[in-house]
């Protein structure tokens, strides 16, 4: 990898949104920008966002790219870190913006960084000590920066190396960086597996019923958080101390001014109900395990594998890998607790703590939290997608969570992930205290701004949030009603896996002998009765294929998977392979297995 300088192009729009391909210019032309002290004009509908009373959003910039996290400079320049991936973006993994004419939108767009993240997870971008830290998925890299240029010219020094080999794999490997005030830089390194099982047999998802390995190995070297020399070049994880353990991923972190302490949140273990069918209803795996906000002290242990936070209880839980059925407590009492737990699968991704003079002061005791939304509670609604605050006492949480920003879905509710028009990501705090927010999906840059009488803010400015609440993306599912009875993708794939992958092939295509291939098969995309019946059923004897004949035995699911677990995998067949072919719902496979009675 060459790490000499960052090679740059430079594109310029004359309006913040970026339509159409980018055009690259060859003229390098920096601007000494000024912050101003005005604040400019907010969008008409806040960029699509609703916000407490009083505050106002201006679109930054939009449609730059998948962004991950961003840093805002001391004179107002914004670095975001994308998820690079050569076959999507041409340009560099690294954005600097610049407003040249303070009316609050980017019209300096320069994509920099001569490296290349070989996972789409990686996360970290900030400032320190006048230094830009760049993190991809196996290294930590810094740039000095010299005031007036928005792309650092300098020598691009290597911080961290990750030697794992594995490391493109895990897909947990996200490196965010924070920095105490002793001159230490601290990092996590994330769990390969999901629940703790042996991902030498089963992958890192595992299998359904799979107990965790005890003593985790994970523990050694990942599911943690380490301590390194901040001004150390070219070191690797040797050189660290194992600060933390016991947590499971980590893509926000932080030093809170408020305490001088670590903060992080943590995603949790996926999948409960496909794991553990006969543990945790379809319900239970929507909205657990808690997705917890941790106070990360020297030598804590949050427990994972062994256990996990419930919010509901607000208890640590025996994780059922290793003996628990949802109440077990056991050793799950010798860990630590989290400061708050949201619900299961909000995927919390940054943490700030605010401390700029634009806000009403109330914003300088908690903590900003962008959560980036489900990928996994079908069959209920998806949820998170919101930038919530946190209100902090005495170092502690102080009462539920509020809604802060909220309308990124675009929609009521969210069926698949996909259905999300934009997913918030990251946080930073510009100079004039604006607090700033990207989202994943297209590369959209909100800046949030507070024109109000802060003496006056109070409840009755939080009123109207409160009452977004009642969004299926954010309150708490009702079993019955809000159950979609749709077939999960992600559970269908893991089931798909365990039950199915060793006769019908991982890739679909059969074994050309025994096993007819699901791809292209009208058994599959076909009528759904037939299907569901085979799987529910079992099949035997001779069937035509792709026009060519079977005489095999296909054993029976229906005895020991649920209706939404057939579901799954009928919907993951029916849309994988090449094949496209719609949904089967849980109240389908219920109709066929009751006839079939």
């Amino acid at each position: 990898m060459k790490l000499s300088k960052y090679p740059f192009r430079r594109i310029e729009f004359p309006t913040a949104l970026l339509i159409g391909s980018f055009i690259t210019l060859s003229i390098i032309i920096f601007y000494g920008c000024k912050v101003s002290n005005k604040l400019p004009h907010s969008d008409t509908d806040n960029g699509g966002l609703f916000l407490p009373g009083d505050f106002e959003a201006v679109t930054v910039v939009d449609s730059i790219g998948r962004a991950r996290h961003l840093v805002v400079n001391d004179n107002g320049d914004i670095y975001v870190k994308l998820t690079f991936n050569p076959k999507m973006n041409r340009y560099g993994g690294t954005v600097g913006l610049r407003d040249t004419n303070n009316d609050g939108k980017a019209d300096s767009i320069i994509y920099f960084g001569d490296y290349q993240d070989v996972g789409g997870s990686a996360v970290g971008v900030t400032i320190h000590n006048g230094y830009l830290y760049t993190s991809t998925v196996n290294q930590v890299l810094r740039n000095k920066l010299t005031p007036g240029e928005l792309v650092p010219k300098s020598k691009t020094e290597v911080i961290l190396t990750d030697l794992d080999q594995n490391v493109a794999k895990n897909w947990h490997t996200t490196k965010p960086l924070a920095f105490d005030k002793k001159g230490y830089m601290y990092v996590p390194f994330g769990s390969p597996s999901d629940a703790g099982q042996d991902i030498t047999k089963y992958g890192p998802i595992g299998i359904p019923g799979g107990k965790g390995l005890d003593p985790s190995p994970e523990r050694v070297n990942h599911a943690g958080i380490w301590r390194f020399d901040a001004n150390k070049l070219n070191q690797t994880q040797k050189d660290g101390y194992k600060f933390a353990t016991g947590i499971r991923s980590v893509v926000g972190m932080t030093w809170s001014p408020l305490d001088d302490n670590l903060y992080a949140v943590m995603n949790g273990i996926d999948n409960f109900h496909t794991i553990y069918p006969e543990l945790y209803t379809a319900w239970q795996g929507a909205v657990l395990p808690s997705e917890p906000l941790l106070k990360v002290t020297e030598g804590s242990d949050f427990g994972w594998p062994y256990a996990y936070y419930d919010h509901i209880q607000k208890k640590n839980i025996l994780q059922p890998g290793y003996g628990g059925d949802g109440k077990i407590i056991g050793r799950a009492a010798e860990f630590d607790l989290p400061v708050i737990g949201f619900p299961g699968h909000w995927a919390p991704m940054d943490i700030l703590f605010y401390q700029g003079n634009q806000f009403p002061d109330r914003y300088k005791q908690g903590a900003f939290v962008a959560l980036h939304g489900s990928t996994d509670r079908s069959p209920y609604p998806q949820a998170g997608y919101i930038v919530c605050f946190v209100p902090f006492e005495n170092g502690k949480a102080k009462g539920d969570i509020e809604i802060f920003a909220d309308g990124f879905t675009g929609v009521d509710t969210v069926v698949n992930t996909s259905d999300a028009v934009y997913r918030p990501m990251g946080l930073s705090t510009g100079p004039d205290g604006s607090l700033y927010i990207s989202e994943s999906n297209k590369g959209k840059i909100w800046r949030i701004m507070y024109k109000g009488d802060k003496k006056k803010f109070g409840e009755a400015q939080l009123a109207e949030m409160e009452k977004r609440k009642t969004r299926s993306y954010i309150k708490e599912p009702d079993v019955i009603k809000d159950n979609l009875h749709r077939g999960d993708m992600l559970a269908g794939g893991i089931l798909y896996n365990t039950y199915c992958a060793s006769c019908h092939q991982q890739n679909g295509k059969g074994d050309n002998n025994r096993f007819p291939p699901l791809a292209g098969s009208d058994w599959v995309t076909g009528d759904k009765k037939r299907l569901l019946g085979a799987i529910l059923n079992g099949l035997q004897g001779e069937i035509k294929v792709n026009g060519q004949t079977w005489d095999g035995l296909m054993p029976a699911h229906g005895g020991f998977l649920d209706d939404h677990a057939i579901a799954s995998i009928a919907t993951y067949i029916r849309q994988n392979f090449g094949n496209k072919a719609d949904a089967v719902t849980s109240m389908e496979v219920n109709k066929v297995r009751n006839t079939s009675k």
